[in-house]
């Protein structure tokens, strides 16, 4: 008995060393020491010491690599003009289903066809699994 759970503990401690072994380093937080912090007075201060303009210049906190800076924020002309349409509330398929199929846009048509496929899909499953 004890040697079977020993057998699975080294098993386990085997599995954990292979996934670890290829791991990614991401970036010391903003504010944060390396090595033990001195507490949460000194964070405070740190993070209190950026400065107006460098917080509405750069996206502080979005650097996830060692050897990278917060990306600079660009002009609203400097972005693509889908970025600002991401965001915009879409009509649910009941929505959809009330209007006139013929007479709606590109847009709309796709996302009704999209989501009355997803809908059959669902209700297909459903009726299989009840079988």
């Amino acid at each position: 008995m004890a040697l079977n759970q020993i057998r699975s503990l080294r098993s386990i401690i085997i599995a954990k060393e292979a996934v670890s072994v290829g791991q990614r380093s991401f970036a010391a937080a903003a504010g944060k020491a390396k090595k033990g912090s001195k507490g949460a007075a000194s964070d405070a201060s740190k993070a209190s010491t950026l400065s107006k303009e460098v917080k509405l210049a750069t996206v502080v906190g979005a650097n996830r690599l060692k050897d990278g800076a917060d990306p600079k924020i660009m002009p609203d002309s400097e972005y693509p003009g889908w970025l600002w349409h991401l965001l915009d509330k879409r009509p649910a398929l009941s929505e959809v289903r009330r209007k006139n199929i013929e007479t709606l846009p590109y847009e709309d048509l796709k996302r009704f066809v999209k989501l009355d496929d997803r809908a059959r899909i669902k209700e297909n499953n459903s009726v299989k699994a009840k079988n």
